[in-house]
């Protein structure tokens, strides 16, 4: 057999071969040469969890399940249209793989991410983040010094006050990121879970959080909620995965009723997309240790991921055009 039939055999395509980079993206070792448009980032963290741990594997399933979709393109048969085609024919996408987790120090852990994240934003690179659990959207969103709207789509409002001396979880979250300065909103979209507390939603109220419930969005339509928000600023969104309704998740330990249907969100992430500048997002909390079979949760993970970042991409396409 010849050298070139030996390489010629390598590097498939199929959805269950290949090192699992996000969307098959290049890899990406040395921060000082970021040379891309969008950066992916694990954080295998779910040490801010209360319940039951395993989200700390979410970004490496998510990786793999994105390996499904062949060469990275996303084609909407509704619309006609193909999504991130030249961001990955042009490695436009790269992925520095994990942030190196220090075990039962979430504040070292927190510190490294910040870190990470503010190297990424000076090379003006769009930072896209897998969790682990939702411990990580505030050290993500302290890295930003530029003035940004936030948009948490989420069933809990993770607004708890800090107790105990534990800053860092999946439920302190929010209160944190709301003291920052440069956080010009917060907006907590799909919230319905009944274990979160009056006196929780009442301090996100009185700090100027506006609360987007379910029944609001059916109201409107998920294409309209966003009619309070600023066109053309800058926006950063994070994604809970039990923003979709519980039928849909079963690899999520914190799913709810009455969630997001698929076609709801889309909705909602595409029209946010056409209005705000997306300047990075996060998507959080899969638990594959849950999860069915086919790993479902993951794979609607890993198409939410790509859906959102190719509704980003397109967007920002149009406007420099």
């Amino acid at each position: 057999m010849t050298e070139e039939r030996l390489i010629s055999g390598l590097n498939g395509n199929r959805g269950y071969s290949g090192i699992p980079t996000f969307l098959r993206s290049k890899i990406c070792s040395d921060l000082e040469i970021l040379d891309a448009d969008y950066a992916v980032i694990g954080v295998p963290y779910d040490e801010g969890s209360p319940f039951v741990g395993g989200s700390r594997f979410c970004a490496r399933s998510v990786r793999e399940h994105s390996l499904r979709f062949g060469g990275g393109v996303l084609y909407d048969i509704e619309s006609d249209t193909e999504y991130l085609h030249d961001a990955i024919s042009n490695n436009r996408i790269v992925d520095l793989g994990d942030i190196d987790v220090t075990p039962s120090r979430g504040d070292v852990t927190m510190e490294k991410l910040s870190s990470v994240i503010e190297k990424v934003l000076s090379q003006k690179v769009m930072p896209i983040i897998l969790g682990g659990d939702h411990t990580i959207t505030f050290p993500i969103v302290r890295a930003f010094k530029d003035p940004i709207h936030v948009v948490q789509l989420d069933a809990h409002m993770d607004y708890n006050k800090v107790s105990e001396g534990m800053t860092y979880t999946n439920g302190t979250s929010f209160r944190l990121l709301h003291k920052l300065s440069h956080v010009k909103s917060l907006n907590q979209v799909g919230i319905r879970s009944m274990r979160d507390n009056r006196s929780d939603v009442i301090d996100a109220q009185k700090n100027g959080s506006r609360i987007i419930t379910m029944p609001k969005i059916r109201e409107l339509g998920p294409e309209n909620i966003w009619g309070h928000l600023p066109k053309g600023e800058d926006c950063y969104v994070t994604i809970d995965i039990d923003a979709y309704d519980m039928a849909l998740v079963p690899g999520c330990v914190s799913a709810e009723p009455n969630g997001f249907q698929f076609d709801e969100l889309k909705q909602a992430l595409k029209s946010l997309s056409n209005k705000m500048n997306i300047v990075g997002f996060d998507f959080v909390e899969v638990n594959p240790k849950l999860d069915v079979g086919t790993n479902v949760t993951s794979y609607l993970g890993a198409l939410t991921v790509a859906m959102f970042l190719g509704f980003i991409d397109y967007d920002k396409r149009l406007r420099d055009t």
